[in-house]
């Protein structure tokens, strides 16, 4: 099976990407825990943004790199690419505000993925505004062209930020995904009135049978709308 060799180089900046991505989540859920008040996860050493330290082995790696090389092999189709990291720890009897303090600690990760969009976006504009042959690079690289005889460089550069700008903010979106043991099923779940939290409960046991099953459908229904806004606010900028 052959396959094209940008293809594979995309694919590997993706799951590097990934792997940075979803160690910087993490670390900011342990950072806000332990500023809280909770250090039982700075105390297992994951206030840190070594992938080593937040690397689950289904949802970092095999997960991944099914969705990203597969395809490359003739398994499966192209989608969106997201994972997840292994859990921060919490004591939430170590929060002075329980209920505030958890909803912070568990927004601090997607939080952290919308700073990472951010970062590129930037990164991008000053790629397209004060770097030679960077505007073309940017434009290209969401077109999905690569230009030959045009620098190599720029190209790399706008490639990576956009993949950046891609995945965070599917990260972003998959953990604001209500389902357990997602982000944002924390947040609903300390909302809920007592009497529901059952429910809630029993059918969160199915969360990672549901991810598998909607995860990429939800994420691409939702990406698609977030990618054109950041597109049309870059446009602003490449096009001035």
């Amino acid at each position: 099976m052959q396959f094209n060799s940008i293809e594979l180089l995309q694919a590997l900046y993706q799951f590097v990407i990934l792997i940075f991505s979803i160690s910087c989540h993490e670390c900011a859920h342990a950072w806000m825990a332990s500023r809280l008040g909770d250090y039982t996860a700075q105390l297992e050493g994951r206030v840190t943004i070594n992938p080593m330290r937040h690397i689950d082995l289904a949802g970092t790696l095999l997960f991944p790199a099914l969705m990203l090389f597969g395809p490359l092999i003739g398994f499966g189709g192209p989608g969106i690419v997201f994972g997840w990291g292994k859990p921060v720890p919490v004591i939430t009897r170590n929060l002075k505000r329980i209920t505030r303090d958890d909803n912070l600690i568990a927004i601090a990760g997607p939080i952290a993925n919308l700073i990472l969009v951010a970062l590129a976006f930037f990164t991008l504009v000053v790629l397209a505004l004060a770097v030679p042959g960077g505007r073309i690079a940017v434009i290209g690289s969401f077109r999905g062209q690569i230009f030959l005889g045009a620098a190599s460089a720029q190209q790399a550069i706008a490639m990576l930020g956009r993949l950046m700008l891609e995945i965070n903010l599917a990260l972003f979106l998959f953990n604001f995904l209500p389902i357990a043991p997602l982000d944002a099923a924390r947040i609903v779940r300390n909302l809920l009135p007592y009497n529901a939290l059952n429910t809630f409960d029993t059918i969160g046991r199915f969360g990672f049978v549901i991810i598998f099953i909607l995860g990429d459908i939800l994420i691409q229904f939702c990406l698609g709308p977030a990618m054109g806004i950041v597109v049309g606010a870059l446009s602003l900028f490449i096009h001035a």
